[in-house]
């Protein structure tokens, strides 16, 4: 999850392209959680 912390801090990917590293049941090889997601950006998922 760190990785991907950093990207966001540092506007290599915006929220709408880290949607696609949270794994759901149509992306089962996502990265990290939805619980994560809004650890890092601050929106829900």
């Amino acid at each position: 999850m760190q990785f991907w912390q950093i990207a966001f801090m540092y506007k290599w990917v915006t929220a709408e392209q880290l949607r696609l590293a949270v794994k759901t049941e149509t992306n089962p090889f996502g990265e990290i959680s939805s619980a994560q997601y809004k650890e890092i950006t601050g929106q829900d998922f």
